[in-house]
């Protein structure tokens, strides 16, 4: 059990005259030095006293009583003044007390059932330790001793103490105008920084924007030279295929012919190597249309598990002797994405995984976590890929030295294009590897369905195109309306409006990209969505959505006018 604070008292002071508050006053401040206050705080403390005690002899009078109070480790000098005040000022708060509160660490006022007015002063003494029982009898002691309230001489006290006071002002004056003379040699300083400082960083800023320039400007050359750099491979992919066809078509002529055997095997030698070329070439054109941005994406759905089982089929006779290979792909996991660019994805990373695995498996596995993707993981358990070559091996042409290197043809280009492929179906290619226990390739796809259209405008002149576009549509839009030609499908549009448009290029009259342009400078149209069609494979006007009619299919051409119409897709 904790007892309470122990409470010894001091002395006492009975308040009647005017020279009763000069005593207390006295007795305050004797009390305050013994007790280990400084000057100031003694001043302070007779002062409250003084000003209290003043209250109650304005009135019927009282006591003052001294003590020593608060815990062992955090006394108090308490000083409870008692009486019937007579003075208030306007908000009826003592004078005396508000005076008090500003001078010591806390006051209390309290009010008994006859009026009596008991004011309990507080001021936290500085030393717990010099309060030991024998000191407080000497306090007590010293301040009972008999003492005259001689109010000249208290002047003549509080008079040296304003002196000091004072002089202590004109000190701390003296020093706050030497702190200013320093303060304002220090802004003259720091100005003069500050201004070297700004002429500094606009040097700075100006280096920079030129920096910027130069870099905009390096940056510029680097889209130049990679845009000719791509229109290079397609030119020289283009030009090549030509004679490789030739070779192609010569060789196996000759193999018709009549041939003695090591003619028939120099003839056939001929046709691989030609095929091996054609393939590099293809290879070549298809990074090319996937760095050029140009990669058209024919979207369809797509059962991830038959697809799979099909390129195990085509992928198994590559494996090595002993290698194994595994499926582990959830039925009925379907995606709305382009089934022969996501089937060249796979099929490279599979090829891939075979030809550097010479022992254990290439494993494939399918993931659909709760986040609306895909993930299919093909790991390995062959030679692996050395920390340092992990970005690179996404590099074109770049090939890791390996110890399967020679029997392991490649040109470095498969998993560039895999990479590109993948980010233009909406996914990521990563890939983790360790040097003598394999590697994992993980890609990461979108999964997402069909959206659904509203009223679609078809424009061709090919009644069975209408028709074929017709059936696709079908599923997917609100209402499909046809024109024959650009002229018929502006009054079609003026009639009633349609969501998006989709318009073949090629008609009699007027053509899709003139009816393009006159829907694009009338205000009425000039918004609408607008989607092109034909049976070339490049679009004829870069800025507006196209599919070639070889690839049409139902998913793929709902989400082309979708993504036109900006119907937002379904996860």
């Amino acid at each position: 059990m904790t007892s309470g604070p122990t409470v010894r008292r001091l002395g006492a002071v009975d308040l009647v005259t005017d020279g009763d508050v000069v005593l207390l006053r006295q007795v305050g401040r004797e009390a305050g030095g013994l007790l280990g206050l400084d000057g100031q705080d003694q001043v302070r403390l007779a002062t409250a006293l003084s000003e209290v005690g003043r209250e109650v002899v304005g009135g019927e009078g009282g006591r003052a009583v001294l003590e020593v109070g608060g815990s062992s480790t955090a006394p108090e000098l308490v000083v409870r003044v008692s009486g019937r005040p007579a003075r208030r000022d306007a908000r009826g708060d003592v004078t005396g007390v508000a005076a008090a509160q500003r001078l010591v660490d806390g006051v209390d006022v309290a009010a008994e059932v006859d009026g009596t007015r008991v004011v309990v002063l507080r001021k936290v003494l500085p030393d717990a330790r010099a309060l030991s029982p024998a000191r407080l009898d000497d306090v007590r002691a010293s301040l009972s001793r008999p003492r005259a309230a001689d109010a000249l001489d208290e002047l003549r006290v509080q008079n040296t103490e304003l002196v000091r006071a004072l002089e202590a002002l004109a000190a701390r004056e003296q020093d706050l105008v030497r702190a200013n003379e320093e303060l304002e040699e220090t802004n003259r300083g720091v100005m003069a920084m500050y201004s070297q400082l700004s002429d500094e960083l606009e040097e700075t800023n100006s280096g920079v924007v030129a920096l910027y320039a130069e870099l905009d400007e390096r940056g510029r050359q680097l889209a130049a030279a990679n845009d000719a750099k791509t229109r290079f491979l397609r030119s020289v992919s283009h030009e090549l295929r030509a004679p490789v066809n030739s070779i192609l078509g010569l060789a196996s002529l000759l193999a018709d012919g009549t041939l003695d055997e090591d003619q028939r095997i120099q003839v056939g030698y001929l046709d691989s190597s030609a095929r091996a070329l054609l393939g590099m070439v293809n290879e070549l054109l298809d990074l090319a249309r996937a760095e050029s941005g140009r990669q058209h994406v024919h979207r369809a759905r797509v059962d991830l598990a038959v697809l799979l089982a099909d390129l195990e089929g085509t992928v198994r006779p590559l494996l090595r002797p002993g290698v194994g290979m595994r499926l582990d792909v959830p039925s009925g996991v379907e995606l709305h994405t382009d089934a022969e660019l996501l089937g060249r994805v796979l099929r490279n990373l599979l090829t891939n995984a075979a030809k550097f695995t010479d022992a254990g498996s290439v494993d494939v596995a399918v993931a659909v976590p709760e986040d609306g993707v895909v993930v299919v993981t093909v790991r390995d358990t062959g030679i692996g890929i050395p920390a340092e070559h992990l970005d690179t091996v996404f590099e074109e042409f770049f090939q890791v030295p390996n110890r399967l290197q020679p029997s392991a043809k490649g040109t470095g280009l498969g998993l560039p294009y895999a990479r590109r492929v993948a980010e233009a179906l909406g996914g990521s290619l990563d890939v983790a590897s360790v040097v003598g226990e394999g590697s994992t390739f993980t890609l990461t796809l979108e999964r997402t369905t069909a959206p659904t259209l509203g009223r679609v405008l078809v424009v061709d002149d090919d009644d069975a195109a209408r028709a074929v576009v017709r059936g696709l549509l079908a599923p997917s839009a609100a209402e499909v309306v046809e024109a024959r030609d650009g002229a018929e499908a502006l009054d079609v549009l003026a009639a009633g409006a349609a969501d998006v448009v989709l318009m073949d290029v090629r008609m009699p009259g007027v053509d899709g990209v003139t009816a393009l342009h006159a829907l694009r400078s009338d205000a009425r149209w000039g918004t609408l969505p607008v989607v092109l069609m034909s049976t070339l494979d490049e679009p004829p006007v870069t800025d507006v959505p196209f599919v070639a009619k070889a690839a049409l299919d139902a998913d793929g051409l709902t989400e082309v006018l979708a993504r036109a119409a900006g119907t937002r897709v379904e996860p």
